[in-house]
């Protein structure tokens, strides 16, 4: 079967990231179809014997899942002191690092997760970019099941246009693992990311929302040229870093 081209660039990204964890190393592991990839690169370095005695926290249930099928010791919120590296991925990647991310349900672990990190590396394929955050996805908006109708017209007295997100292969909403309900939320333009998250997060009954601002130190995006997967890292603006 032929290797599909996006998710050859997705496991192309998520491996490198994957190649900057060293031994004793605390490490965020993050969700969805990019992130995920990182898992099996981390255990088959651990069976070859090239890391060694690293921990996991994962964001979600399917990286608890993932960790535990390659055998990477995995550890909460409560047994560490930091996170050294969080590898996780993001829906939109605007120039200054703004992201909007969420799309797997499981941003509020996984914003907590990238604030604890010392360095929180963002895995993308190139179609993630954008020139503005929400140009193209929602935000998605954690919400408590009670609040879910006052949540929603708060939002919309903020100019979004939210709808609550139903499940594919299973009747009803989304759930997300806290037990919470999740509002994807259109606006016109997002040009203050910084309070719109903030404005968010004020709303009564919201838990967390999807755009993430000064939180990324690095983004690797996965591309190809003439067939062949290339990685290009992209810095805040500004980050004297080494590239």
């Amino acid at each position: 079967m032929t290797p599909n081209p996006v998710d050859e660039m997705k496991r192309f990204a998520a491996e490198a990231a994957a190649r900057r964890v060293v031994s004793g190393m605390v490490v965020g592991l993050g969700t969805g179809s990019t992130a995920i990839h990182a898992v099996p690169a981390l255990g088959q370095r651990l069976r070859g014997g090239d890391l060694r005695d690293i921990r996991a926290v994962p964001t979600s249930y399917q990286s608890l899942i993932a960790a535990r099928e390659w055998k990477i010791p995995v550890v909460g919120l409560d047994e560490i002191e930091r996170i050294d590296l969080a590898i996780d991925g993001a829906d939109e990647v605007a120039p200054d690092l703004s992201l909007i991310k969420g799309g797997g349900a499981a941003q509020t672990r996984e914003k907590i997760i990238a604030a604890l990190a010392v360095d929180f590396t963002v895995v993308v394929d190139e179609t993630k970019l954008v020139d503005r955050l929400g140009s193209r996805m929602p935000v998605p908006v954690e919400v408590l099941p009670f609040a879910l109708a006052p949540v929603a017209k708060a939002i919309e007295r903020l100019g979004g246009s939210p709808t609550l997100r139903m499940a594919v292969r299973k009747a009803g909403p989304v759930v997300t693992d806290q037990g919470n309900l999740i509002l994807d939320v259109r606006f016109a333009a997002i040009p203050d990311p910084v309070g719109l998250e903030r404005e968010l997060k004020m709303i009564p009954g919201t838990l967390e929302n999807g755009i993430f601002v000064r939180l990324a130190r690095r983004v690797l995006i996965a591309s190809q040229t003439q067939g062949v997967p290339t990685v290009r890292e992209l810095l805040p603006p500004g980050d004297g870093l080494p590239r």
